[in-house]
């Protein structure tokens, strides 16, 4: 449900504040001691993968001893002790942000002189990345002092797009998530350092330390050990709240907890189910209403399928493709079943509300809905990407040349979001389009950004669109059959019943020249098309309610499937292993 652009700063808004010592030490440690590594994600989500690359900060002990006569360990020493009252400075200087009740006029005419070069700069980048549909705000001086939109809400019977349009805003819903959880800490219902298993009894990972050890604030930090988007899957066909949260304790952990970067979705589906249970509310959506929605008037918003469908001005959805965007429906499945974790519909005015309530450090129209202290902790740096980008609770932290961005960027199968501010000048930009988030709204907002500030001018949309399409070239020649392919197995011989914790019962059976495994738990099917041997091509198979998915997913496969033999030389074990990487072992069961 994200695309995280390569981004800058590890600043956050704070009221102005001292550092407790314990803070301090966490962030050193958090410096100096985590490898750095920047993740990029597919935005299509059937992918929702990320892209690794490392970005470590070194000190050559030999030179930095020798220019301060101080053996290496004591260089070390000093040199991290330096870095973090750097740190501690830069987060004191975010608390001093901008005023929002002080006009400041001179920010609205940079604004009005930068809308031309910004128009025409979104209009080359629609047609680079065929987006039909774009809306932008920006957000000064406590109010919207632009908003536009552009483009048709569909390729087949236009509709004009303006700064009512209704789009999906995917993951930007964290913050939103992130703030319901600040709210609640402010009313006492429990704490941001609660042991989630004392919230939730049936949470469980694999390692059980990790299960005694998952705190609140790990819930939605983005370092739970996880792999990226851990059986993200399971929601998209068909399986529930409970079985999704259930799910992650069969899942292996692929770093130590809290030490590295690793996008999920599920923990946030359990951190909307915490809220709503401390609340006394019937699921996260109600408490999202009261306490945000209805307070903010973002009377336009919501968090259904069927509202975004019905509402009268409504953008449709495109899953991008280098060819040209492709129509897809919308389905209840995804995202709007995962809640919390990116479920929301909104426009340019609505959520150019929910952007000032947050310059104006949690409140709005003179109502103060969260403290200033509980909204900071979802500022605070938790995790680093890269030596200039953080992910908090709900938002990133980016440092630019000329000041900080705090910001979160959504993408669902077909839409894409980005919406952030920069607490220190007073500015926030939306941007929300009706296409697959493979870059685009993350570059055109940091490229609006460094225009706002005064940044070194970067042609981000054209560096974005070259990645996208690499990505997805390397993502065809992933699943492309080889020219010789070997024959499959017998069919009938790979049939029979199968199990996997996740996904729970399957059936695997031959039909017509492919195999087709029901999953006993929701109905859903995939097909198994033979590919090389005993791999096949994995597909969800568009019927029922998993038809629309099955179209948003795409034409590539989803994953890749092998039969593995046992001793005895039987096809014992089906892998499937997706094509984020995530595997699978469903093992045959004895009839």
């Amino acid at each position: 449900m994200i695309a995280l652009e390569a981004a800058r700063n590890v600043n956050s808004q704070f009221e102005p504040r001292a550092l407790a010592l314990d803070e301090v030490a966490r962030y050193c440690r958090l410096l100096f001691f985590l490898p750095f590594s920047a993740l990029a994600n597919k935005a299509i989500v059937k992918t929702n993968s990320f892209e690794r690359i490392s970005d470590t900060l070194v000190l050559r002990e030999s030179d930095q001893a020798a220019r301060t006569g101080l053996g290496p360990c004591a260089a070390r020493v000093i040199a991290k002790i330096f870095a973090c009252l750097l740190i501690v400075g830069v987060w004191h200087e975010a608390g001093l942000a901008a005023d929002p009740n002080t006009p400041d006029q001179a920010l609205e005419t940079r604004i009005q002189g930068l809308i031309p070069d910004i128009e025409r700069y979104i209009t080359s980048g629609m047609k680079s990345f065929d987006v039909p549909a774009l809306a932008i705000g920006i957000v000064a001086n406590d109010k919207l002092v632009y908003g536009k939109g552009f483009g048709v809400r569909a390729k087949e019977g236009g509709g004009t797009v303006d700064t009512k349009t209704v789009f999906q805003i995917g993951s930007a819903t964290k913050a939103f998530l992130g703030t319901t959880l600040a709210i609640m800490v402010d009313r006492g219902r429990f704490k941001w350092d609660d042991r989630v298993i004392d919230l939730y009894p049936d949470f469980q990972l694999k390692d059980p330390w990790v299960t005694r050890e998952f705190r609140v604030f790990d819930l939605i930090a983005q370092r739970s050990s996880l792999p990226p988007y851990a059986n993200d899957m399971l929601g998209m066909v068909g399986f529930s709240e409970t079985d999704m949260i259930r799910s992650l304790r069969y899942v292996e952990p692929v770093s130590s907890f809290r030490s590295t970067f690793a996008y999920t979705n599920i923990t946030h589906v359990l951190a909307g189910r915490i809220v709503a249970k401390a609340a006394g509310a019937a699921d996260w959506n109600t408490v999202l209403r009261q306490e945000l929605l209805e307070p903010l008037g973002m009377k336009d918003s919501s968090y259904t399928a069927a509202a975004i469908a019905t509402a009268s001005n409504h953008a449709e959805g495109y899953r991008w493709t280098p060819q040209g965007t492709v129509a897809v429906p919308f389905t209840q499945l995804f995202p709007y079943d995962f809640a919390g974790a990116g479920d929301i519909n909104s426009t340019i005015e609505d959520t150019a509300r929910w952007v000032r309530f947050q310059l104006s450090n949690g409140t709005f129209e003179g109502r103060r809905l969260v403290s200033p202290e509980n909204l900071a902790q979802t500022r605070t740096p938790k995790v680093a990407l890269n030596d200039r980008v953080f992910y908090a609770l709900g938002w990133v932290v980016q440092q630019t040349p000329k000041g900080n961005i705090i910001w979160h960027n959504g993408g669902t199968t077909s839409f894409g979001a980005y919406v952030g501010f920069a607490p220190e000048t007073g500015v926030g930009v939306i941007i929300l389009t009706n296409e697959s988030n493979v870059g685009f709204p993350d570059a055109l907002g940091l490229w609006t950004f460094d225009r706002l500030l005064g940044n070194p001018s970067v042609d981000h949309v054209a560096k974005t669109l070259e990645a996208a399409k690499a990505k997805y070239e390397g993502m065809q020649k992933q699943f492309a059959k080889p020219n010789k392919p070997r024959p499959s197995p017998p069919l009938a011989s790979l049939a029979g019943n199968f199990a996997n914790g996740s996904f729970g019962k399957a059936l695997v059976r031959p039909e017509g020249d492919a195999l087709t495994m029901d999953l006993q738990a929701t109905g859903a099917q995939f097909k198994l098309e033979p590919w090389d041997g005993d791999v096949f091509a994995v597909r969800v198979i568009p019927n029922g309610r998993f038809s629309a998915m099955a179209q948003n997913l795409g034409d590539e496969p989803s994953g890749l499937a092998q039969f593995q033999a046992d001793a005895a030389g039987k096809p014992a074990v089906l892998r499937i292993t997706l094509e984020d990487g995530q595997a699978y072992d469903f093992r045959r069961e004895a009839k």
